[in-house]
């Protein structure tokens, strides 16, 4: 065990590229905890995904030594749809590092990481980063922080993450400046589990921060809120190599593996407690986060379903930040539908389930949480339906009035393009909070936005309007009651509900020609008319026509009497009546997967 005084446990933490995984491998460098010869970029990010985005998605933890104090270093994402994980990092932690590009200057997710250090009441270190860029201007940046955290500006350390200048210096101050954990190690054992994964051949694996008493290899343990026991068969901290020890006294941060078999068991904010003397409370765990963006997973083969669920299960082991539930559709069978934290978060977790697991997978359009008030009701009433998914929105003549989610959005940019961003964000129904200059060359805006607005492609366009420049964070304010209508399409007069989607009345007709235009080039020709039409309600707003095939019946005739050929003609003609009435429209997946991703 680790005497308390001789522990500092700290999270860095940043806006998104900001330098977070350099530093983190600077770090193994200086404190000799990996050998030369191993050492390898963004070390600590060990999934494929991560290292082919250059973005980090799971936070991970190391074991490091200085000058004789313990470090436990947690390295956190930056994107804004990986809050929860920089959260959850943050509750294990006394200290944070807050870093800060020298070159950009604070932006919109510093902001929110230094707000969120700040609520748990961490000791925060400031350092800006990338000194060494030739368009860096550090002297602003450290003055903008300073006024950021209400610190002197001498104290906002200068650094370079990618040569190592003044790293040294930054692990000193987080030496002096984070105070060493709290805990009792002669109290009864309490253990929080603050991430978990799953190992094919051993079980569960957890990873645990002990807040009091010492867990010891061999003994013998309780779950507390899913009243299971076990045995720990290994206990050991990561290095970052896998290292096994005896114990793990108060503040130490480690991984246990005793098992545990049922994923259910070790969820995140699990406490682990000893079998034999029990403490009497559990650790107030976490607060589970609100999916804001759902969508329904569908396996292409319908013999994956069993597959799908199982590979959920496992999933939601490490990011337990997502919620599933079963689902039918008449046009892709039977799925799930699911709720994540932002259409990024979505995409990851898709790609982690065929790449991990060997699926393939359809995604819905995302789609939002509405509020259906229904008629008669009012808001202190329980006549009220959330609805997630489009196609369980009741008749509009049961329907009183829909709330949808509002968010307040915060944008910070170069002030040369806040003309095209204060469009773009109007044309998304937005209104304008407030406007604070940063400094004379950046602006930050706050602007409240419907949720609906945000999540299909207002980044992608943010960042080509602005050339990259501008950076984008937001957190969900409130509900709001608008003008909704949920618009249907109709193939060859059967609604398909895979594209069934709850739109703004005012941008509806535009919705639907869209999207029946975008279906006409996609569904193969029949051998019979097929019209496809969007409705609100009994109203067609759009329709198009794949027209039928042509087959020449009449290329046997060479000559003779021309009766024949009108004979023939009429035949065929009565035989594309007939397949009209009571034929099917074969659609291929690739159709579903191509419209609903475009």
């Amino acid at each position: 065990m680790i005497p308390i005084q001789s522990l500092r446990n700290f999270s860095i933490i940043s806006h998104i590229d900001h330098g977070k995984s350099t530093l983190s491998d600077r770090i193994l460098e200086l404190t000799a905890a990996v050998d030369p010869r191993d050492m390898r970029e963004q070390f600590l990010d060990t999934m494929d995904l991560e290292r082919e985005r250059g973005i980090t998605i799971k936070a991970q933890c190391v074991r490091v030594s200085w000058k004789g104090t313990v470090l436990n270093l947690i390295d956190t994402p930056g994107h804004v749809d990986f809050g929860y994980e920089v959260s959850r990092s943050l509750a294990a932690c006394e200290g944070a590092v807050l870093l800060v590009d020298a070159s950009q200057g604070i932006q919109a997710q510093t902001v929110a990481t230094c707000y969120q250090a700040l609520e748990h009441n961490l000791e925060i270190v400031a350092a800006v980063n990338k000194i060494d860029l030739p368009q860096s201007d550090p002297d602003l940046c450290a003055e903008e922080l300073a006024q950021l955290l209400g610190i002197e500006e001498s104290q906002v350390l200068r650094i370079s993450a990618k040569t190592g200048q003044g790293v040294a210096e930054l692990l000193d101050a987080v030496v002096k400046q984070i105070p060493p954990p709290n805990g009792d190690p002669d109290e009864s054992l309490q253990a929080l589990v603050f991430d978990s994964s799953y190992d094919p051949y051993r079980g569960v694996v957890s990873f645990i921060r002990v807040a009091n008493g010492t867990l010891r290899a061999k003994s013998r343990i309780k779950l507390m809120q899913a009243a299971t026991y076990h045995e720990v068969e290994e206990l050991g901290v990561h290095t970052p190599y896998t290292t096994k020890v005896e114990a793990l006294g108060p503040g130490e941060v480690g991984y246990i593996f005793a098992g545990i078999k049922d994923v259910a068991e070790a969820r995140s904010g699990e406490t682990i407690t000893d079998a034999k003397n029990p403490a009497a409370d559990f650790l107030p765990g976490y607060r589970r986060p609100k999916p804001m963006v759902f969508c329904g997973l569908y396996p292409t083969d319908a013999d994956q379903l069993s597959l799908l669920r199982e590979a959920l299960d496992k999933l939601r082991l490490s990011d337990a930040s997502f919620v599933y539930e079963p689902e039918t559709s008449g046009a892709l069978g039977f799925g799930f539908r699911c709720g994540f934290l932002g259409l990024l978060h979505s995409d990851i977790t898709r790609e982690r389930l065929e790449r991990e697991f060997g699926l393939s997978l359809v995604t819905t359009a995302p789609s939002v949480a509405y509020k259906v008030y229904l008629k008669g009701s009012s808001s202190s009433t329980d006549n009220v339906v959330t609805v997630d998914n489009p196609t369980a929105l009741p008749d509009p003549e049961y329907i009183d009035h829909i709330e949808e989610p509002w968010l307040v959005a915060t944008i910070v940019t170069p002030t040369e393009y806040l003309g095209s961003i204060m469009q773009l964000c109007n044309e998304r129904r937005g209104r304008m909070n407030k406007m604070n200059y940063l400094s004379s060359k950046r602006v930050e805006l706050v602007y409240e936005m419907p949720l609906s607005e945000v999540i299909l492609d207002f980044f992608d366009l943010l960042k080509s309007s602005t050339r990259g420049y501008a950076t984008f964070d937001y957190e969900p304010f409130r509900y709001e009651t608008s003008n909704l209508v949920k618009v249907d399409l109709l193939i060859n007069g059967v609604v398909v509900d895979a594209f069934s989607a709850i739109i703004y009345r005012s941008k509806a007709d535009a919705y639907g020609r869209g999207t029946v235009e975008k279906l006409k080039k996609l569904i193969p020709r029949q051998l019979f008319d097929v019209p496809i039409q969007a409705a609100v309600g009994g109203r067609i707003i759009a329709r198009e026509t794949i027209r039928a095939k042509r087959k020449d019946v009449i290329a046997k005739c060479y000559g003779g009497d021309i009766t024949r050929k009108r004979k023939l003609l009429e035949k065929q003609k009565e035989g594309k009546k007939r397949m009209k009435s009571i034929g099917r429209v074969e659609m291929p997946q690739e159709v579903f997967i191509q419209a609903i991703r475009n």
